[in-house]
């Protein structure tokens, strides 16, 4: 099994960057120093940092007051490499929970980790929070309502998750392919709710060290969705709902409101298909009052396999990176232009001139060094790279 298959994220993070006026969309972007799919994404002031994922424990940052400078190496990680974190800001630091690798090079497997790590923008350097985090995190998303805590959505389950890539990866395939093909079956044929993933809206703050239980969410548990965020309210866009099957459900959540969840208007079939399987690891964000969703992964077929009864849905398709964009204007949702490839899982940023994107997988399942910046003209969305 290729675990980057099934990882989000990233998974990833949208937030609200302020570009100076100086920063005009004429700038050429500066492209990543490596590729880098499946890491965090985070914004603290006017610097945006990525790294993680494929970069391993590398880190960069942007200074947005001064982009000719390009990609600077920070501090790098000090926990073990992993893929499909989740990265949000309270105050200067960056906390970045969860996300799967090996805890030791030698391990036959990787696991789901429940540790914490913080970044202190300030002095560079890293440290392991003394927390682990109550429910997986893998494929989750996250965001600081308040500056003052971190609130998460979705996670895979550890324990069904470790077991998983145990069984698999220290069957032998060439050995024993029935029994290897059983564990894959069994696994990826389950029902969406077998996965035991997280329904629950959980809180950490950092001031105190503590966990908290804001309620359970009215739908499906769902990881890799993007994300993207106005103060307090937080738009959760696709992701999906077991490995290999995606849903085109948007939803949103208002955090300290009684009835904090709300359904949206769920992103229409493109052009191409009559049908939209939904996305996981699309980029997102705000630009001039709209929300533009661009890119992630899908597996084209699996929706209606899955409608007929297949629980293995995505058995026999390939995995599609896609170039669609879709912008939401007043709660609805349209098709525009596309990117210049398919990509998904990557970084996304939500700035004064449009949304900055950074890296992400391609179709060749290689990891992109780019940098786009896409903004909402009115009647389409202009690329700048």
């Amino acid at each position: 099994m290729n675990i980057k298959n099934h990882l989000i994220h990233t998974p990833l993070l949208a937030v609200s960057l302020l570009l100076t006026a100086n920063a005009s969309a004429a700038n050429q972007w500066p492209d990543l120093p490596v590729g880098i799919k499946s890491g965090i994404g985070a914004q603290v002031g006017d610097k945006v940092f990525v790294g993680l994922g494929s970069a391993g424990q590398s880190f960069f940052m942007l200074d947005l007051n001064n982009i000719a400078k390009g990609w600077q190496q920070k501090a790098s990680f000090n926990g073990p490499a992993r893929s499909g974190a989740t990265a949000s800001v309270v105050g200067n630091e960056i906390y970045v929970f969860g996300g799967s690798g090996k805890a030791n090079s030698s391990d036959p497997a990787p696991i789901l980790f429940d540790s914490v790590y913080r970044y202190d923008v300030e002095s560079d350097s890293w440290s392991q929070a003394n927390t682990s985090t109550p429910v997986g995190l893998l494929g989750a998303a996250s965001y600081s309502p308040d500056g003052k805590q971190v609130v998460f959505f979705g996670g895979y389950n550890k324990g069904y998750f470790d077991r998983y890539l145990n069984d698999v990866m220290t069957t032998d395939k060439a050995a024993e392919p029935e029994a290897w093909q059983k564990i894959v079956d069994d696994y990826m044929g389950m029902k969406p709710l077998d996965y035991k993933w997280n329904r629950q809206v959980v809180s950490y703050k950092p001031e105190t060290g503590k966990w908290s239980d804001l309620g359970s969410s009215p739908y499906l548990p769902n990881c890799g969705s993007a994300l993207v965020t106005e103060g307090a309210k937080a738009t959760l866009i696709s992701g999906e709902i077991k490995p290999g099957l995606r849903t085109a459900e948007v939803k949103q959540y208002r955090f300290a409101q009684q009835q904090p969840w709300q359904s949206m208007h769920s992103l229409p079939a493109p052009k191409t298909s009559p049908v939209q399987e939904g996305v996981a690891g699309a980029f997102a964000g705000q630009s001039n009052g709209v929300i533009i969703v661009a890119g992630g992964a899908n597996f084209h077929g699996a929706k209606a396999a899955f409608e007929s009864g297949n629980m293995f849905a995505h058995n026999g398709f390939g995995k599609a990176f896609n170039p669609e964009m879709y912008v939401q204007q007043n709660g609805l949702w349209q098709q525009v232009n596309a990117l210049p490839e398919g990509l998904a899982y990557g970084a996304s940023f939500s700035t004064g001139n449009g949304v900055l994107i950074a890296g992400g997988e391609k179709s060749d399942r290689s990891a992109s060094k780019k940098v786009y910046l896409l903004a909402w003209n009115g009647s389409s969305v202009d690329i700048t790279d």
